[in-house]
Parts: C-alpha cells; sequence; structure tokens
C-alpha cells in the first residue's frame, strides 16, 4: 500500500500483477520476433489476417490493440513491403480489405513458432489443470470488465 495507507496494493492486486504479465509476454514476444524483423503489432497484424482475411483496418486496429491510425501506417509498410496486399478502390463503403501475400505468409509462419516458443516458456511451470484454471479465469475477468458495470445503489431517502 501506498505511505498514506490508501491506493491499491501493488504486491497484492490482481489488475498490477496481470498488467506486470503482460509487459513480461510483450517484451518476451519483442525479443524474438526482432530478429525477423517485425514487432508485436506487425506479427498481430499479420495472424489476424491470417484467421480472419479480408479484415478492414478498424478491425485489425481493434484486434490488434492500436489506433486506426497506427494500423493505417503498419498496413501502407506491409503493402510497400509485399506482405499484405489491399485493393486500390473499397469494394464497398470506404475499406479496403487486407489479404495476406505468400511473402506475408512465410513471415507469419516464423513468426508464429517464435511466439509459441515464448508461450510455451510462459506456462512451462504450469500443470494442464492450471492452465485450464488460468485460462477461464482471464476469461471470466474479461467478460466481468466488458458487461456494463452494476448501478451503484443508493440509501432510501425518507
Amino acid at each position: 500500500m501506498s505511505q498514506d495507507g490508501a491506493g491499491v496494493d501493488l504486491e497484492t492486486s490482481l489488475g498490477y500483477l496481470l498488467k506486470e504479465a503482460s509487459s513480461a509476454l510483450r517484451a518476451a514476444m519483442e525479443e524474438v520476433l526482432r530478429p525477423l524483423g517485425m514487432g508485436v503489432t506487425h506479427y498481430a497484424c499479420l495472424e489476424l489476417l491470417a484467421q480472419r482475411p479480408g479484415l478492414s483496418n478498424s478491425e485489425l486496429a481493434r484486434g490488434a490493440f492500436v489506433t486506426r491510425q497506427t494500423m493505417n501506417v503498419l498496413l501502407q509498410n506491409l503493402e510497400r513491403d509485399g506482405y499484405v496486399t489491399r485493393p486500390a478502390e473499397a469494394p464497398v463503403g470506404k475499406a479496403l480489405p487486407a489479404r495476406l501475400t505468400p511473402r506475408g505468409r512465410r513471415s507469419l509462419e516464423q513468426a508464429t513458432a517464435a511466439v509459441r516458443s515464448v508461450e510455451v516458456r510462459m506456462l512451462a511451470g504450469m500443470t494442464g489443470a492450471e492452465r485450464l484454471a488460468a485460462f477461464h479465469a482471464l476469461k471470466s475477468m474479461i467478460h466481468s470488465l466488458a458487461s456494463p458495470p452494476p448501478a451503484p445503489s443508493h440509501p432510501r431517502q425518507g
């Protein structure tokens, strides 16, 4: 706890621990992706496109947890470097759906192997049951935070 007794006890805060784990995971992923010439957002974009071809810039940005502007710059670079292709004109509306090129698929295969090695390392000290419990706990936390918070209860005035 902070010195004045208020605040969050960082030693026991699940939220703080999750953020610390997220930062450690990202750093480990960046370390294995850097020699492949990419970062986590680059990898996430390629992985999303492999699993859901034709996603728009906005959909990719949401899936990679970045702004639309950041994703737009990344997509322009990926297109310039031959990893993705997008139509010159939007088939419907304004969205330019992106697709992986053969070069993008080859690059993704290497990156996926590297990222899998990080996840294996991260989970190495856990049993199958512990992994399953962690998975369910994290899914439950995500669901709880995605749901609207309960309305505050107000004491009756009388």
